[in-house]
């Protein structure tokens, strides 16, 4: 039998998970080569993760096993390795909203068009399972790799209430929370290209490994308008600029409160503070997100504000990051 023939049309009788086309037409894969029984095909999985990888790499065995003539298969894997930048979003103190922020400029972002994860690497108080209604789902592995779960939002996912039981505390040592910081980013991403990475509040054993082995492309700095939160604020800004990270910008959480039957704003946490932080230390204000009970209830229901055509608070937001990561774009500081 000719297999110049019956070769590459067993292969192209393999579908590209991307595309759809056959392997050889999508060009992942070259025409075969075929000696003394034994089969060998150099198969391209950039942008695949590795569960698609393992399917795909079983499905071109059986196709060309299948082949009379053919005694034994070799399938080599490559994959071109792709610049994935990382966003990190962070503040000097906890419950100022950076989780909240994190998740909806991760699902604003998506709707932008943009290939992105989200990280979550607050290790000792994880919530983005909760926010991005994925709590449990459990991440599988490849290897030594796991691959990351999908959000019903779209966004790729993974955090350390993926990995333990609900509730459970997890009273690690610096180390083994940077170790369980590596696993996370270092997971099977596939095609994305952006992660927004959830720090822990302050500066401590995450925040260094991150630094030190994941540089991020830059970083946002969370706060509320009251000048303790703004000092701390202060804290991690120098931070980065220490580790020469650049920050993007500052976003003020809880800023303004409506109050839902007179519609009367009230500022409870003060005004304007974190814009008159990032004025005395040039950095661009990202603007500002409004204390709003339709916030929290969306987001403890897993139903971030930002899937919705009508946001007006994270879009924009995203939209300041977009231009910021693709700077031949009109700018919309």
């Amino acid at each position: 039998m000719d297999m110049t023939d019956s070769l590459p049309a067993a292969l192209d009788g393999v579908a590209d998970p991307i595309s759809g086309k056959g392997l050889i037409a999508s060009g992942r894969a070259a025409p075969p080569r075929f000696e003394d029984g034994t089969v060998s095909v150099v198969v391209d999985v950039t942008g695949l993760s590795g569960d698609a990888r393992s399917k795909l790499e079983t499905a071109v065995k059986q196709a060309l096993i299948a082949v009379p003539g053919v005694e034994t298969v070799r399938v080599a894997m490559t994959a071109e390795k792709r610049g994935r930048k990382i966003i990190a979003i962070g503040s000097g103190k906890g419950g100022v909203g950076k989780s909240t922020l994190s998740a909806n400029l991760a699902v604003a972002l998506k709707r932008m068009g943009r290939k992105v994860g989200l990280v979550d690497a607050d290790i000792y108080g994880p919530s983005q399972a909760r926010l991005l209604s994925t709590e449990g789902m459990r991440p599988t592995a490849q290897g030594q790799k796991m691959d990351p779960v999908m959000s019903p939002h779209g966004v790729p996912m993974l955090s350390m209430a993926q990995l333990v039981k609900p509730g459970q505390a997890i009273a690690w040592r610096g180390p083994m929370a940077a170790n369980a910081l590596g696993q996370l980013i270092d997971a099977e991403w596939g095609d994305v290209d952006l992660l927004i990475l959830d720090l822990p509040p302050g500066t401590g054993d995450v925040q260094l490994t991150m630094v030190q082995k994941y540089k991020p492309a830059g970083a946002i700095i969370v706060s509320t308008p009251q000048d303790l939160a703004l000092i701390d604020a202060t804290r991690a800004i120098d931070f980065f600029n220490q580790a020469h990270v650049p920050v993007i910008g500052m976003v003020e959480n809880m800023a303004g409160y409506a109050c839902p039957h007179c519609g009367e704003v009230s500022d409870p946490f003060g005004q304007g503070g974190a814009q008159a932080a990032a004025m005395s230390m040039n950095l661009p204000f990202l603007g500002r997100v409004p204390l709003d009970i339709g916030i929290r209830t969306a987001s403890d229901a897993g139903l971030p504000p930002a899937t919705q055509d009508g946001d007006t608070i994270f879009a924009p937001l995203a939209a300041k990051i977009a231009d910021w990561l693709n700077p031949t774009r009109p700018a919309s500081f």
